[in-house]
């Protein structure tokens, strides 16, 4: 309908009087314009303006970003606005989540939360308009008409699918033709790839860095732009165009943590540690511990908000295809938020999964090369924070986050931390104090002289023949603090 029309006009008006009486959050709302996308807030004659002189959006014919869901019509015509706050869609929740928890639905706003997302909307970027408002859309439209699932859904449940069955693309494709071609009515898209297209919109995206076959370096920030390895035994001479020979993978952190207070139950769940009292002493929770207290007291300012996030790095490598006559690894590093209550934080959908390392052979004593994002992203939330909106207090606070633990095996514990865990002074607590055996043949360490942590009148103190043919008389060992300085003095 041409905008110079009288009809247009009527409904325009028709469209600011119902979004102002509705939608409206201290004299403004969200301009469907074009331009604005349903991102930023204007007033009403800035809206009217935009409107007459830009499209409006021909598929936006429930008005649903200005309340018109809110808004029943009864049998005498009359509206009657409810009170309560209908129940939120999955769909939309999530679609929330991608872009900052943008809509709001509830009809009580506090002015703290109109002018922080009001930042929010006019600091992002414009190319993000379009794909929140098809995302929308696609989480609106139904599949086929009557049923449960929206197009947006359908796309989501399938994807899983794939994921869990290890399905390639072209089968994708195939599955989706199939279902094209027995359901017509159905909006099914036309291949994987513009399915793809449209779950790449939620932001559920990763980072791909090129890597030196060999581990010695990333081609990332300053090295971006190099085409061979910095080592001149594994520089190439080859002309033709280059290809990377192995790709990391890497989940960037601050958009995960940010998820995790989109959410108004997980955003309580994350100040649980501070809330949940521990009446018995009992440790169940790292929260319980000497090192979490020992944490708090360093730094105040730190712990003085509860919101802050406090992190554990677990890792290990596997090798996906189960026969060890595959040379192939996959080393995954995740992070786990132990702000969470203990029947949360050790659930796998709890997880954040950081980064995953690919190739012929494990990364080894070289994944500190593979880790400097991950490093740099964690000094960053250390040091300056990231602005994040709590949904559950309705305000935008700046999180920090502190990486406090390592979580691995032993052989683990030498990759992660440098610890020698092969020589004779591999274990951590007694160190110097052991006493360390090489097998003459295996060639192997082994460590004896346990029987020094047993009572005092234990007969096995006694017996030289079936141990190492000495009496043992010392007496057990120092109890090693952990976070003393003697241990760290070693």
């Amino acid at each position: 309908m041409s905008r110079n029309t009288p009809e247009y006009l009527l409904g325009l008006n028709q469209f600011i009087e119902f979004a102002f009486k509705n939608g409206a959050i201290r004299d403004r709302i969200k301009c469907a314009c074009p331009k604005c996308g349903f991102r930023k807030w204007q007033t009403k004659d800035i809206v009217f303006y935009h409107l007459g002189c830009k499209p409006f959006p021909e598929n936006y014919v429930t008005w649903f970003m200005h309340r018109e869901m809110d808004v029943v019509h009864s049998s005498n015509n009359i509206e009657v606005t409810h009170d309560t706050i209908p129940p939120e869609n999955p769909i939309e929740l999530l679609i929330n989540e991608a872009f900052g928890g943008l809509r709001h639905e509830s009809v009580d706003v506090g002015p703290s939360q109109v002018v922080g997302e009001e930042e929010m909307l006019n600091e992002m970027p414009a190319s993000y308009n379009k794909d929140f408002f098809d995302l929308l859309i696609n989480g609106n439209q139904e599949l086929y008409e009557g049923s449960k699932y929206s197009k947006l859904e359908f796309l989501l449940k399938l994807y899983h699918i794939k994921c869990l069955s290890g399905l390639s693309n072209k089968e994708m494709t195939m599955i989706l033709d199939l279902l094209r071609d027995a359901f017509k009515f159905a909006k099914i898209p036309i291949s994987f790839y513009e399915a793809k297209n449209t779950i790449n919109k939620l932001c559920l995206d990763y980072v791909k860095i090129d890597a030196c076959p060999n581990d010695c370096m990333l081609y990332w920030e300053d090295d971006i732009d190099e085409e061979t390895c910095k080592k001149k035994q594994f520089a190439t001479t080859k002309k033709q165009k280059k290809k990377p020979a192995k790709v990391l993978r890497y989940f960037p952190l601050k958009s995960r943590l940010q998820r995790l207070f989109m959410c108004s139950k997980t955003a309580e769940h994350m100040r649980w540690h501070a809330v949940g009292g521990n009446k018995d002493g009992i440790i169940r929770h790292p929260r319980d511990g000497e090192a979490w207290k020992r944490f708090d007291s360093t730094f105040p300012e730190f712990s003085s908000d509860p919101r802050n996030v406090r992190l554990g790095l677990a890792s290990d490598g596997l090798n996906p295809f189960g026969m060890m006559s595959t040379n192939y690894s996959i080393w995954s590093v995740i992070l786990v938020p132990y702000n969470l209550p203990p029947w949360l934080c050790m659930k796998q959908p709890n997880f954040i999964l950081s980064m995953m390392i690919l190739g012929p052979r494990t990364a080894g004593n070289n994944i500190d090369v593979y880790l400097q994002p991950l490093i740099k992203e964690l000094n960053e939330l250390w040091s300056k924070g990231v602005e994040i909106f709590d949904s559950s207090k309705d305000e935008i606070f700046r999180m920090r986050a502190a990486l406090m633990w390592t979580v691995s095996n032993f052989p683990g514990l030498n990759i992660l931390s440098g610890w020698n865990t092969h020589t004779c002074f591999a274990c951590p607590s007694c160190n110097f104090d052991t006493e360390p055996c090489r097998l003459r043949h295996s060639r192997k360490w082994c460590f004896i002289g346990h029987r020094r942590f047993l009572a005092r009148n234990h007969k096995f103190r006694l017996m030289k023949l079936r141990f190492d043919g000495n009496v043992e008389e010392r007496p057990p060992g120092p109890q090693i603090n952990y976070l003393g300085p003697t241990f760290y003095n070693k």
